[in-house]
């Protein structure tokens, strides 16, 4: 697919035409689209290729006067047991055009469409790019919140539960903030090869822009890490408990089996064809049961003192 797009009054839209547009987005494009995109802005061919793989890592490439940087964007993944992944995001600056290239649909430019705050235009390079990063961090921000809520969701259920599907939801969720992890701790030498992207020192205003895009992402491999660990501090105290409860059902079911093994017992030894105490008694049978019942009660009370109940 081949979106065209270009910012008018600070505000992201489509363009009718290549000739109008100034942003190229693509996404999983086959081999007759990366061809005419080629063609016609002069992207190289490898550039965009490199952008199609999914497990892209990343980095910064410069051929000729175009420029491929790939970093790695949040995505929610609904075929899978993890709900969010990250996958590569390719962006290619050509004189003519910025072309994005994703191998999934990313809501990344549908999110900077319809943030609240003006657009930079485009010619404007480094305020552009910066203003997109910025959305980046944020949809990472975002994301880590709901792997947040998440989380506390699962930690109320498995309060109530001792199956294993909470422990495997929670290890999805790590395994989610390790993705994130990894991918946050990437992006560090972005940034300091972002001036050549430019072909010339920033700005002071610039290298601001770029300290707040690199504030925000550290912000969020901070929390990635945070939540990582506290995440991993969970489930292991979960399993203690989870397992600790079972231990506290295995020790009551054995006691409630005791107690009900002494009427039976009691029944099993009246019930022999051999000379036997108040066999000859009407009250018998009677007699049998208050035995049966008293030794019950005793254990009982017995197992009540143990606290096996």
């Amino acid at each position: 697919m081949i979106q065209l797009l270009r910012v008018v009054d600070g505000r992201l839209i489509s363009a009718d035409s290549m000739a109008q547009a100034e942003i190229v987005r693509m996404v999983a494009p086959d081999e007759a689209e990366l061809a005419s995109i080629h063609n016609i802005t002069g992207a190289p061919i490898d550039f965009l290729n490199a952008a199609t793989d999914l497990d892209e890592r990343p980095r910064v490439e410069i051929e000729d006067n175009v420029k491929l940087m790939i970093l790695r964007v949040p995505h929610e993944n609904g075929e899978s047991e993890m709900p969010v992944v990250t996958i590569a995001f390719g962006i290619i600056i050509t004189p003519s055009h910025i072309i994005s290239v994703c191998p999934l649909d990313s809501v990344v430019w549908d999110v900077f469409q319809k943030s609240r705050t003006r657009i930079p235009p485009v010619n404007l390079r480094a305020e552009f790019l910066c203003a997109l990063f910025m959305c980046i961090a944020r949809l990472y921000l975002s994301q880590l919140q709901r792997i947040r809520n998440e989380a506390d969701m699962a930690e109320i259920e498995i309060h109530h539960s001792m199956r294993n599907e909470m422990l495997i939801r929670m290890l999805n969720l790590e395994k989610c903030l390790v993705y994130f992890t990894t991918s946050l701790r990437a992006h560090d030498p972005l940034w300091n090869r972002f001036h050549k992207i430019q072909g010339r020192a920033l700005s002071e205003d610039e290298q601001d822009l770029l300290d707040d895009v690199r504030i925000e992402f550290r912000q969020a491999q901070e929390l990635a890490d945070i939540h990582s660990n506290i995440l991993s501090s969970m489930m292991d105290a979960f399993a203690s408990i989870i397992s600790n409860n079972l231990n506290v059902v295995m020790k009551f079911l054995t006691a409630v089996t005791i107690i009900l093994m002494l009427p039976t017992l009691i029944a099993s030894i009246y019930g022999m064809n051999v000379n036997l105490p108040f066999q000859h008694s009407p009250y018998a049978f009677l007699i049998t049961v208050v035995i049966s019942l008293a030794l019950s009660l005793i254990a009982v009370i017995f197992f009540r003192r143990k606290r096996f109940f």
